[in-house]
């Protein structure tokens, strides 16, 4: 799995980064709601952001069928897929 920002751009308040996630060959745009988290200072003089990006893909828009079926009749993989970034960035002066 790899995403490709190529954008952020503001939406009322809150922020969207644009990007393309590639998934078993399979590629789409999926947005990603990204929050700030804050700033402070690192181990090394340098400044870092926290973010947290949030997104909802459908498994199966990539090509992820799997299912296997448990014994009461549910299945064991949802098709909705929750993903969820926590990420550092070190700013530049």
């Amino acid at each position: 799995m790899t995403y490709r920002s190529t954008g952020v751009r503001r939406n009322g308040g809150d922020f969207i980064v644009d990007g393309k996630l590639t998934l078993k060959g399979v590629t789409k745009d999926v947005p990603l709601a990204l929050e700030l988290n804050g700033f402070g200072p690192d181990a090394y003089g340098g400044t870092r952001a926290g973010f947290t990006a949030t997104a909802e893909i459908n498994r199966r828009d990539f090509g992820v069928n799997f299912n296997a079926v448990m014994e009461t009749g549910g299945t064991v993989v949802a098709d909705k897929v929750t993903i969820h970034l926590e990420i550092e960035a070190v700013l530049k002066a």
